[in-house]
């Protein structure tokens, strides 16, 4: 059987680069297929330093830095991938990768990390924080972004079986393809947290610093209860911003190692996040530390927390974005510290376990492939 994994772009290593590793890991012999492979020598470990057969946009000017610039031509270069010589095409697709062609022999399987979120429902929000909501500029952006709708409505129509990354992607899915999809939890690397059941007298929070992610929220919320401590680990555009408005209880500490913000993982009293995600992968990274979480409660982090009220609860939800809501839950989290076991948050997190991805997606495939 001959396996194709196409994926957007090789440029770095964050989440849906993991997922990639782990179907390598299912699918050793697999070749791969993406826009653009910018990935350095020393960073290509995890795509077992494989070829990478990539499209025209690789040679475009700029493309090493701008890539993403190429937006407006990314849906005729996906298709001009050739992978027709394979009897199984997986697509990795959080904007273009599942509009690869393929025939009626071959079994397309797109694993959705999300639609292309700055397309459809996240459109308005994109276009503010690029500067692109008025004027010609603005004009011509939404002129593609309409195009780019029609295009990837019109590709889902060439994926067999759809695989979403959480509940809450399938229901984007649904909404924008009116398509079923089946869940597998992106793999997470449980093993390189140690469990610590000892916890400092700190609360904690981690993200590079944009908008959505609302670090801004969190420090505004701590910088009112001058006596909890809070630690920021994160860079970002927003930072400088976010440094004006923080109390003396509140320490950025910039960009840290892996090592260091595992450290600051291991021993935090709670780990706070305030953005919507897919499914959010570092929450449920502090939750294999043994770390509870108090988040706000919705997108993928409702279905890797389990909220007090359940048994064995690893975290509090706020239900606004507000920092009323999010003070809130924290006098919560306080007044019920003793629900929350480091043990049960560890447990939760081994629920997404490397492991355990391989497990259903091998599972998946040779169930559809059955079904042929």
């Amino acid at each position: 059987m001959k396996v194709a994994i196409v994926h957007e772009w090789f440029v770095s290593y964050a989440g849906s680069e993991k997922v990639v590793q782990q179907l390598l890991e299912i699918f050793p012999e697999a070749d791969l297929f993406a826009l653009v492979d910018f990935l350095p020598e020393d960073k290509r470990g995890f795509i077992q330093n494989k070829k990478v057969t990539t499209s025209f946009i690789q040679k475009l000017p700029f493309a090493k830095t701008k890539y993403r610039s190429y937006l407006p031509l990314m849906p005729l270069a996906i298709e001009q991938l050739d992978v027709s010589k394979y009897d199984v095409v997986i697509s990795s697709s959080h904007a273009v990768a599942k509009g690869v062609i393929t025939g009626p022999n071959q079994l397309h399987i797109s694993y959705v990390h999300s639609p292309i979120r700055y397309a459809w429902d996240l459109q308005h929000q994109y276009l503010r924080e690029s500067g692109l909501n008025k004027g010609i500029k603005g004009l011509i952006a939404r002129y593609f972004l309409h195009k780019i709708r029609i295009w990837d409505y019109r590709t889902a129509n060439g994926v067999d079986f759809f695989i979403a990354n959480s509940q809450f992607i399938s229901k984007r899915i649904w909404k924008v393809y009116r398509r079923k999809s089946d869940v597998i939890y992106p793999p997470v690397n449980i093993e390189r947290f140690e469990l610590k059941t000892k916890k400092g007298n700190y609360y904690l929070t981690a993200s590079r610093m944009v908008p959505y992610k609302r670090i801004d929220l969190i420090v505004k919320a701590f910088s009112k209860l001058p006596y909890k401590k809070l630690y920021v680990i994160g860079n970002g555009p927003e930072f400088n911003k976010i440094q004006k408005s923080s109390g003396s209880n509140v320490i950025l500490l910039g960009y840290q190692s892996d090592e260091v913000l595992t450290k600051y993982m291991q021993n935090a009293k709670a780990f706070v996040y305030a953005a919507v995600e897919d499914f959010g992968i570092t929450p449920v990274e502090a939750q294999a530390c043994g770390t509870p979480i108090i988040a706000y409660g919705e997108g993928g982090l409702r279905e890797t927390i389990r909220e007090m009220g359940n048994e064995n609860p690893t975290g509090v939800f706020y239900k606004e974005q507000t920092e009323e809501s999010l003070i809130e839950a924290i006098n919560i989290f306080e007044d019920n510290c003793s629900l929350f076991n480091p043990i049960n948050c560890r447990n939760n997190a081994i629920l997404f376990s490397e492991k355990k991805f391989r497990e259903r997606f091998r599972n998946f495939i040779e169930n559809r492939l059955q079904q042929k």
